[in-house]
């Protein structure tokens, strides 16, 4: 499986704790997400309703 990674413009924080990498899996069956200060330690693949579905979730937990 190949994936074309690109780091979330929302990464950051002290220390550049919060680093998350995203990247469509080739050929386009969806989302892969992984930690950039780990890159070796895998990744979460879904599909893009999914990763549409979580970043909804995150943005509600985040207005509250």
């Amino acid at each position: 499986m190949i994936v074309k990674w690109r780091k979330s413009s929302f990464s950051g924080g002290a220390d550049d704790q919060h680093c998350v990498e995203v990247g469509r899996l080739v050929p386009s069956t969806g989302i892969a997400i992984r930690d950039s200060k780990n890159p070796e330690g895998g990744h979460l693949a879904l599909t893009s309703t999914q990763f549409a579905d979580v970043i909804t979730q995150i943005k509600q937990h985040t207005e509250r």
